[in-house]
Parts: structure tokens; C-alpha cells; sequence
């Protein structure tokens, strides 16, 4: 049963569509039908869609254009990829025990695993002046603990390792041909080598003792029982800080030439917190050092004359002469390198380098590491015409002890 409340619209719409009938048939105009957009959308393609044979032939042409192109493509690519993984497997193969072996020094060094030095084939006697006590150290033992108190152990391991057999180099030499006490071989001073024992160190390094010491350690067995030599013979193998830019010709320091220990080239020095100083003293304290009378309210007279490296050779204070050597000494000034200010009743002295200047530069030797020169390089760089040999090969009757 139809509701009611519809009736009065549909009333309404009948009489409408009357009207439009009626308005239809004055006009004489067929009535048209309203087709959506979508759908017109939908019969315009339907109309313009080609024949299915046309269909036939176009999908055949875009496939052979398809195939063409990729085809070669394809089997370039798969060619690379061959010849990609042909290539690393070769170079894995190769390089897989290198690998292995550095990554195991890293891993060492970093403090993952204690390294330890190389055998010794004989034991060095080292009196420890602050106890006044003898220690029996094992040779490549005691070269570490030499290296770890003479070279930072931050530098490159490669300056470390020239530093090794230097100081291993010293201490065979000395045990050959140096004045030796009947109670021990060598002090732990600079008397001939600092030395320190592993206590002191971890004392001294506290949580970073591992990682140090592990790095040092490598360094000393990376050079294991290996010296310096001329004439198949160890040679005396002095190092210092820092020089002036140049090292120093032996008899301009010490007495007698030496032949590998020429003056060379230094540049890396420059780099080193070391490189420059200025002291101020009284000339009061000065000619006290001397041990010659100077007057602080005066022009003091100076003369000095140079050697071939900048050094001073010669310095005449007030009529009295030293060697520059001598004059560094008694005023325990950095460096014979060395210029002097007068200003009043003070002496301004101003050194370039730290130490005597003859042999290796510590911190010359780690700025060539770090340009990625290797410790055979350091060495031949600052001893002349030497050559790295083996203990035992030198010195047979050491070993043999």
C-alpha cells in the first residue's frame, strides 16, 4: 500500500512529465537520452579500438623491438657480473692470509689480545738506579720497555719500529764494546738507555696500558733480533728528540767523525711540540753556570760562529770561548741551536730542536712514517750507508751466552 506522505510529490511529478510531453510534441524533437560521461568515455575507445589482425601484427613488432634491445644489454651485464665475481674471488684468494695477519696485529694492538715480543736469545742486566737493584731482562723484553720510555707510544708504528732496533742496536754494541760494570750491563737512565719495567708502565699509562703496550709489543717483534751495521759491525746507533731541521755531523758534537753519522736532512721536525723554545735567566745565574764574571750592567760581548747544520760550533762570552756543546751543557738549555738577547740584567735565549741532534730524530722518524715510509727507509734515511742485520749473524758469541 502506497504511503500517503509520497502522494502530493508524485502528483506533482506526473503533471511535470505531462508538460514535457506536451512541450515535446509542439517542438516536434525526439527526446534524447543522457548517456554518463564515463560511459561515453568507455563507447568513444570502443568505436576507435583497430581490428584484432592490426592487433596481432603491432604486439609482434613491439616484441621483436623489445627483444632486440635487451638482449644485448642482458648478456653485458651478465658478462660484468661474471668477471665482477671471477675478480674478487681472486683477489680474496690472494689476500686472505694478509688480511688475516693484519687484521690479527690490529686486533692485538687495539687491546683485544696481548702480543708478545719475540724470543731472546740472551738476557741484559739492568741496574735500576732507584732501588739501586740488578734486573735480568730478556734482550727483546727490555728493548720494549726501552722503546716505551724513549718514543711515545702514540706515534706510528713504524717510527716505533726504527726505534726498536735502534735501541736493540745500542744495546748490543754496548754489550760488545762498551765499559761495562762487573755487576750489570746497562743503567735504566740516560746515562745509556731509559729503561722501565712493565709495573711502572701500567703505573704510568694506568687503563690504556694494554693497548700501548700491545702496540710497542708489535713493533719490537715486527723487528725481531734485527740491528743496525757498518762493516759488519753494530754501529753506535744515538737518536734525540727533536732536530733544528738537520741533523749533525758526529765530530761537531762529539769527538771523532763517524761515517754514518752524517748530517742530513730533517724537515718533519718543524711539526714537533719541541721544535721551539725561550728561556729567560739572570746573568747573574748565567755567570754562575759559566763560571766566569759577568756584569749585568752592561752590553755583554758575544761571538759565535755555526756549523754546516745551523748548530753552534763556538761561542766566545766576554773573552771567554766554549764549544756549543760545552755551553748547552753548563746552561742545560734544549738544543745547541741556539740564539741569545740581552735585555737588562736578563739573557734571553731562544733554541731550535731538543737534544744533541747526532743520529735518528724521534720525531723526524715519525713524521716520515706518517708520510708512509717504512723503518728500513727511517733508518737508511739518518745513518749513512748502513745495512739491518741479524744478532745472531753479528754477534754469535752474544747469543751463544
Amino acid at each position: 500500500m502506497q504511503n500517503k506522505k509520497y502522494k502530493p510529490y508524485n502528483a506533482k511529478f506526473h503533471k511535470r512529465m505531462k508538460q514535457l510531453k506536451q512541450k515535446n510534441k509542439l517542438s516536434n524533437q525526439p527526446l534524447r537520452k543522457i548517456v554518463p560521461f564515463s560511459n561515453r568515455k568507455s563507447l568513444y575507445y570502443k568505436h576507435q579500438r583497430p581490428s584484432p589482425w592490426k592487433q596481432i601484427v603491432i604486439g609482434v613488432f613491439m616484441v621483436m623491438i623489445t627483444f632486440i634491445l635487451a638482449v644485448p644489454t642482458i648478456i653485458v651485464q651478465i658478462s660484468k657480473a661474471d668477471n665482477h665475481i671471477r675478480t674478487g674471488a681472486e683477489i680474496v684468494e690472494n689476500d686472505t692470509e694478509n688480511l688475516e695477519e693484519e687484521n690479527g696485529a690490529e686486533e692485538a694492538m687495539a687491546g683485544n689480545e696481548a702480543v708478545e715480543v719475540g724470543a731472546s736469545p740472551f738476557n741484559v742486566s739492568v741496574m735500576r738506579v732507584s732501588n739501586e737493584e740488578v734486573e735480568n731482562v730478556p734482550v727483546e723484553q727490555y728493548v720494549a720497555g726501552v722503546v716505551s720510555s724513549e718514543m711515545p707510544a702514540e706515534f706510528e708504528i713504524e717510527a716505533l719500529k726504527a726505534q726498536a732496533v735502534a735501541a736493540r742496536t745500542f744495546t748490543v754494541n754496548f754489550l760488545l764494546n762498551g765499559e761495562k760494570s762487573d755487576n750489570y750491563d746497562l743503567t735504566d737512565t740516560t746515562q745509556h738507555q731509559v729503561y722501565k719495567s712493565e709495573q711502572e708502565l701500567q703505573e704510568q699509562w694506568g687503563t690504556e696500558y694494554q693497548e700501548k703496550m700491545n702496540k710497542i709489543n708489535q713493533a719490537v717483534k715486527e723487528t725481531e733480533g734485527q740491528i743496525i751495521t757498518y762493516n759488519q759491525a753494530p754501529i753506535t746507533a744515538s737518536f734525540f728528540s727533536t732536530s733544528n731541521g738537520y741533523t749533525e755531523n758526529s765530530e761537531d758534537y762529539w769527538e771523532g767523525e763517524v761515517a754514518y753519522l752524517r748530517s742530513v736532512e730533517s724537515p718533519w721536525d718543524e711539526a714537533s711540540p719541541e721544535f721551539s723554545e725561550q728561556t729567560t735567566m739572570p746573568v747573574a745565574e748565567v755567570s754562575e753556570a759559566l763560571e766566569i764574571p759577568l756584569q749585568d750592567d752592561k752590553a755583554i760581548p758575544m761571538e759565535i760562529s755555526h756549523t754546516d747544520s745551523g748548530r753552534v760550533a763556538e761561542i766566545t762570552v766576554a773573552g771567554n770561548a766554549f764549544t756549543g756543546p760545552e755551553f748547552r751543557d753548563k746552561l742545560a738549555l734544549r738544543s745547541s741551536d741556539f740564539t741569545i738577547e740581552q735585555n737588562g740584567k736578563h739573557l734571553i735565549f731562544t733554541t731550535r730542536g731538543y737534544g744533541h741532534g747526532v743520529g735518528m730524530s724521534q720525531y723526524g722518524a715519525n713524521g716520515m712514517a706518517a708520510e708512509g715510509k717504512s723503518y728500513e727507509e727511517i733508518i737508511h734515511h739518518y745513518y749513512t750507508d748502513v745495512e739491518i742485520s741479524q744478532i745472531s749473524d753479528i754477534a754469535p758469541t752474544l747469543v751463544s751466552n
